[in-house]
């Protein structure tokens, strides 16, 4: 048996936004909010349910999980593989966004609801040793946590190293599948007696996918790796750096260098900052 690398932005949708398999997204959320007792997640209704794309509308698709519970309470979940730099501001847009988007033009600010974003980085983004993060917002003086509406958490995978013995609770359970579901050919006895992941598991099954499903899991899987050694080879010679400092001349300057290089348009998009017209306006001068 060989299952797919859950962490695949299509692979992650199938998993966890399945609306027929909403347990596996309720176990995932209540293990990594740690949500107990009266905060426990029954019931969500996931706003963008699982559709495999067609691979030429990628380019506009956003493969992330958008769901509500029984509470009303909105989740934001979305894999991040590379550093491309303001991910923090991109998450607070992301949240702010879901926050203002439940108001219609009547502006009842009593029915807007609590805003959870849950980040699973394939990159380390803070200095802290836990591969697990909660960011609040806390009253200095009190540390009470008046402004309860918004709630980050982030998972830096790099930084769990458990083994199977060592899994303790469901959300190592979560992250080890998450890491490691796509080395393994049999579901660990660690796993088998509960039923979400033994779920999860069937979901990953590539022996379950169809040709188109895994057509764009290829695409996608093929263009990360592209996008992730163009930065890295952009950074090897200086270019983000030289971004950031100013030394290497002005955005235009790089943008046409870049071009020249062959790296595509949506590389270049990250890279510099531009946007995709401006640089189509200077690939077509070029």
């Amino acid at each position: 048996m060989k299952f797919v690398d859950p962490t695949n932005d299509i692979a992650f949708k199938k998993i966890f936004g399945d609306k027929d398999k909403q347990e596996i997204l309720i176990s995932f959320l209540n293990a990594v909010l740690d949500f107990k007792k009266d905060k426990t997640i029954t019931n969500v209704i996931i706003v963008n349910p699982y559709q495999v794309p067609k691979i030429e509308a990628l380019k506009e698709t956003i493969l992330d999980i958008k769901a509500t519970n029984q509470a009303g309470e909105n989740f934001i979940i979305e894999i991040q593989k590379k550093d491309l730099g303001n991910f923090s501001k991109r998450t607070l847009y992301y949240t702010a966004k879901a926050y203002v988007e439940q108001l219609d033009i009547g502006n009842d600010y009593s029915k807007l609801r609590k805003v959870y974003f849950i980040g699973l980085l394939n990159f380390n983004m803070f200095s802290s040793e836990n591969f697990i993060s909660r960011h609040l917002i806390l009253n200095q003086e009190t540390q009470n946590q008046d402004l309860d509406d918004f709630e980050f958490s982030f998972i830096e995978l790099k930084k769990f190293n458990k083994s199977l013995n060592d899994l303790g609770n469901n959300l190592d359970k979560w992250i080890y599948f998450l890491k490691h579901a796509k080395d393994l050919t049999l579901i660990p006895k660690e796993f088998e007696s509960i039923k979400e992941f033994t779920q999860a598991f069937e979901v990953a099954s590539q022996y379950n996918w169809n040709k188109q499903e895994l057509e764009v899991y290829d695409y996608i899987a093929l263009k990360e790796y592209d996008e992730i050694n163009a930065l890295e080879t952009a950074e090897k010679k200086g270019i983000k750096k030289g971004i950031e400092q100013g030394v290497q001349g002005t955005k235009t300057e790089i943008t046409k260098n870049l071009l020249k290089e062959g790296y595509s348009i949506e590389m270049i998009v990250k890279v510099t900052g531009l946007t995709k017209a401006s640089i189509e306006q200077l690939k077509s001068d070029l």
